[in-house]
């Protein structure tokens, strides 16, 4: 794509991201579809990388931060199985396209950015679309919110050395929560954390490469 693009291109191409990238990779989970083919990637991008909008791989949104590859954004919130009964927690809002996407599919939405600036952008994104579920706020997003909790779901957008205990107690039963853990960028891997009867598990889902995830400490 190149040159002005038209509302009709940007729609055509966020259809053929859906199915090209994240239908065809195995994501079946309806209601993600939707929110795929619902929200507007492309307002969540600087001007100068609309038409990489739609494709397969993340994008510099500044402040050393990416907003995520589609798949991988929309595999996070596969796994976090939300419904619109669902309370969920997103840690890192970034430029706020993954809580949009969480916005679609769940019922109350809060979340953290440490970053100001990008905190207010992606607010402001957000009350532009519509999204009156979303409740943000900047700080360190390692110690959850505890105001809020319990949470049916948590999704941690930024790599952490180890899964924080904090986001763990925070957790309701049954709940899940989805994060990169790794040290270095080439170790990282998804994993999900399951908490249901007082049982805590981990699985590691596939390798990926995220940003880290800043604390008060870091």
């Amino acid at each position: 794509m190149s040159g002005r693009l038209t509302d009709t291109q940007l729609i055509s191409a966020r259809m053929r991201m859906v199915d090209e990238q994240i239908a065809r990779r195995g994501i079946y989970d309806q209601a993600v579809l939707a929110a795929m083919r619902t929200v507007p990637r492309h307002e969540f991008v600087r001007p100068e990388d609309l038409a990489q909008a739609y494709g397969d791989h993340p994008l510099s949104i500044g402040h050393d931060q990416t907003i995520s590859q589609p798949y991988v954004v929309a595999s996070m919130t596969q796994e976090l199985g939300a419904n619109k009964n669902s309370r969920i927690l997103e840690i890192g809002t970034g430029c706020g396209y993954q809580t949009a996407i969480l916005a679609e599919v769940a019922g109350l939405v809060y979340t953290i950015e440490c970053i100001p600036e990008l905190f207010r952008a992606a607010m402001s994104r957000l009350v532009k679309l519509g999204y009156n579920n979303v409740t943000g706020t900047v700080g360190d997003g390692s110690r959850g919110w505890s105001e809020h909790a319990p949470f049916d779901g948590i999704l941690v957008a930024a790599a952490a050395a180890e899964v924080p205990d904090a986001l763990v107690d925070q957790l309701a039963e049954p709940g899940r929560l989805i994060i990169p853990v790794g040290r270095h960028l080439l170790d990282q891997q998804l994993v999900l954390v399951k908490k249901s009867e007082g049982q805590v598990s981990q699985t590691a889902l596939y390798g990926v490469r995220f940003v880290p995830l800043r604390t008060s400490e870091s």
